[in-house]
């Protein structure tokens, strides 16, 4: 087990810190989920093409990639809640334009803004984490952050469709801005600052920031790392619905049930995850998530017409593996960054997964074919891939383990930020 305390409880601001970050992240991961299942209603509303909809999809990723890049020379020289408040506001503006947007140029344009704001969000809620919470803690934050996602999937994405059903599809935007300029507010009125790693003074030019982060030797492993890890979800998740109907059998009216049902079971087991991470080590629980998920792809990338009760057990099952992966390699790699330098490592980690999870997705679009009938073919080959990646991820996150008890330490030590040498 784990040396350091594995039931410390949480204070009463650090639940909070935990609570409103969670809020935040369920907006911004609302505001890239719901876009797509809105299709039907975006291609004939804005009079545009299945292919001119998949362009509003992906420039989302691509912007969000190019600033996490051309943000991490910035990320550590300012106060993380200021950072925080900055690219939320933007991100809440770049959400209110795609409210309002007459026609399919001014949404792509409305998204591209949404992505810039919104892709850094990610990197800036990791860097205070690992700024306020301790090594042996970061598991269950991991895990109660990580409900974000379940609660998008369960609450958000039903609401948004039926706000969409209700008053058009520009309705769903416009609750998201309303709800988000109250966890804007309340950040801005109750989060404290977070200046602890401006202790040391910056490099001379942010840069020289970005290039010291980019050679060094540890953060290149762990990008490595991250870029592989987002492979799995990015190259199964796009096909996953055409793959439940026309493979599966489960009818469009029920598929809801199959993601509603996952979905519950994420966000419960989520910090279940999380708190295992801390209990037993980061690495022993990305061992059983890995373990976990090659058995299960192995299954469902092979199944036939299943019923939709097995079907919900696998997917189930099966994002108990993914959660667990997760969860337990980013408490881990948190531990790498220095504390002057986390801003920029998580940056650059947000964009090369935003990068790595749009190259996935092309080439799962490579692999995968559609048959006359709907069905996909090689959807067993695109299985073995990803269990391919995710062995690859296994041995490269052996390494990380390797290096990050003494960096652990260092995270969780109360005292001033010391200079990185080097």
């Amino acid at each position: 087990m784990s040396k350091h305390p594995v039931v410390t409880p949480f204070t009463g601001y650090q639940k909070f810190v935990i609570a409103i970050l969670a809020f935040l992240q369920f907006t911004i991961i609302l505001d890239f989920m719901i876009i797509s299942p809105m299709g039907a209603m975006l291609m004939p509303a804005l009079q545009i093409s299945p292919a001119q909809f998949g362009v509003v999809v992906s420039v989302y990723a691509f912007a969000a990639g190019t600033s996490g890049l051309l943000a991490a020379g910035f990320a550590d020289r300012f106060d993380r809640k200021n950072l925080l408040l900055f690219f939320y506001c933007g991100f809440v503006l770049g959400t209110l334009l795609c409210g309002i947007a007459p026609t399919y140029h001014f949404l792509l344009m409305a998204r591209m803004v949404t992505g810039v704001f919104g892709g850094v969000m990610g990197s800036i809620v990791m860097a205070i984490t690992t700024d306020l919470f301790g090594f042996h803690m970061r598991g269950r934050v991991m895990g109660f952050l990580g409900t974000a996602f379940s609660a998008s999937q369960i609450l958000g994405i039903p609401l948004g469709l039926l706000f969409s059903n209700q008053w058009g599809w520009h309705a769903p935007f416009l609750m998201i801005v309303i709800v988000s300029s109250a966890v804007g507010l309340v950040i801005w009125l109750k989060l404290k600052p977070i200046n602890a790693h401006l202790a040391v003074k910056p490099d001379k030019s942010p840069f020289h920031h970005l290039g010291q982060t980019l050679r060094t030797p540890r953060y290149l492993q762990a990008f490595a790392t991250t870029a592989l890890l987002s492979t799995g979800g990015f190259m199964l998740m796009p096909f996953g619905s055409a793959f439940s109907v026309h493979n599966l059998g489960i009818s469009l009216e029920r598929l809801p049930i199959v993601y509603l049902a996952t979905g519950v079971c994420s966000m419960f087991t989520g910090p279940i995850m999380g708190r295992m991470s801390d209990m037993f080590g980061k690495f022993k629980i990305f061992l059983f998530g890995s373990i976990v998920t090659t058995v299960m792809v192995l299954i469902y990338t092979r199944l036939g017409l299943t019923p939709i009760g097995w079907v919900i057990a696998v997917n189930a099952v099966l994002f108990v593996g993914i959660s667990a992966r997760m969860i337990s390699s980013q408490a881990l790699m948190s531990a790498i960054p220095t504390p002057n330098m986390r801003g920029a490592f998580m940056s650059v980690g947000s964009s090369i997964q935003q990068f790595s999870g749009g190259l996935a997705s092309m080439v799962a679009g490579l692999i995968v074919l559609e048959n006359t009938d709907g069905s996909l073919s090689h959807f067993d080959i695109l299985g073995d891939v990803v269990i391919c990646a995710t062995a690859i991820t296994l041995v490269l996150m052996y390494f990380i383990h390797k290096i990050v008890p003494e960096a652990g330490a260092k995270a969780t030590n109360p005292a001033p930020v010391q200079p990185v040498e080097g």
